[in-house]
């Protein structure tokens, strides 16, 4: 039985801490190369998709296709997983799923590189990804107060007063990107620019802080800017290969003179101990999470969702399916 989960299926059965503790076991597991292969990119005139495919630690097979027309601003997201028998076991609307496990990867990053005290969060964002990154990370680690910026007034302050409260913390709205993140322990950039000028310069970093940059996949976007990685002394990328030649921030900071494939680790290397995580109190550099998102993301959190899908008994059962043949 295939089962279909839509974008409200996937609201209902969000849990932060197990997406979380779910994405860390992953990266922990040291998966083969060929298990989770690069993404591939179809272009037409104006419109792209975009496929990412993974074998999770657990078994399922998956793939997420992304379609966006940029000129129209729409985007549909697919997540499909078949399990080992080769059986359909699920169609996902993957659009939930993207900001749950872009942040939940964020936060596994963030907990293992930030100070082991309770951290002071800025955020530069009050959309959904902003939401999302906090969620996560306020399911794994204590936080002490919140900064948040945005340009729009009224989103930044409606953030403050609907996040804050869901969460139990202090979320401050600020005027001005260098007020949110001065002495900041970790600065989250969750919005780019409409004209894709990076929206975080290095000199408003503190040392010793801990930036997590999302929204950068492709070659023509931008979001922080080459001193942010002139300053790093580590950067830590989700997929490595792509992050280091498929985004644009590190095709710019290449273009600027600036080595960074020296000071590049995987994340799975951070998790596993094979590079230092967690930053002294005398660190004088920054460290930056550089997400160009990965199936091995999408695939593990369908997987969790799913299952938990089944035990509540939520989902549609398609009336019909894909049947596996003999080859």
């Amino acid at each position: 039985m295939t089962l279909f989960l839509s974008d409200n299926d996937v609201a209902a059965v969000t849990d932060w801490a197990a997406a979380v503790k779910a994405l860390r076991d992953a990266y922990a597991a040291q998966l083969p190369a060929e298990a989770v292969p690069p993404r591939g990119m179809a272009r037409g005139q104006g419109v792209w998709l975009r496929s990412l495919t993974a074998v999770s630690p657990d078994g399922h097979l998956g793939a997420k296709l992304i379609a966006a027309s940029p000129k129209a601003g729409r985007v549909s997201y697919l997540v499909a997983l078949f399990d080992e028998a080769m059986e359909l076991d699920a169609l996902i609307d993957g659009n939930r799923v993207t900001g749950i496990r872009t942040a939940a990867t964020s936060a596994v990053a963030v907990d293992a590189l930030a100070p082991a005290r309770p951290l002071r969060v800025a955020l530069l964002g009050s959309g959904h990804e902003a939401r999302a990154q906090l969620r996560a990370l306020a399911a794994v680690r204590a936080i002490a107060d919140v900064r948040v910026y945005s340009p729009t007034p009224a989103n930044r302050q409606r953030f403050a007063g609907d996040v804050g409260a869901e969460l139990g913390l202090r979320v401050t709205p600020v005027a001005a990107a260098p007020e949110a993140t001065e002495d900041a322990d970790v600065v989250a950039c969750a919005a780019r620019s409409r004209d894709e000028s990076p929206v975080l310069r290095g000199e408003w970093l503190s040392p010793g802080t801990t930036v997590v940059s999302i929204g950068s996949t492709l070659p023509e976007q931008r979001e922080v800017d080459v001193s942010v990685l002139r300053r790093a002394d580590l950067i830590v990328a989700d997929v490595p290969g792509e992050v280091a030649h498929d985004t644009g921030d590190m095709i710019a900071a290449a273009a600027a003179g600036i080595d960074v494939t020296s000071r590049l680790v995987s994340l799975s290397d951070l998790i596993v101990g094979r590079v230092p995580g967690r930053r002294g109190a005398d660190a004088a550099g920054v460290t930056v999470y550089k997400s160009a998102g990965s199936a091995l993301q999408d695939v593990v959190m369908a997987e969790q969702l799913l299952a938990t899908a089944r035990q509540r008994g939520l989902g549609t059962p398609l009336p019909d399916t894909i049947k596996p043949v003999l080859k």
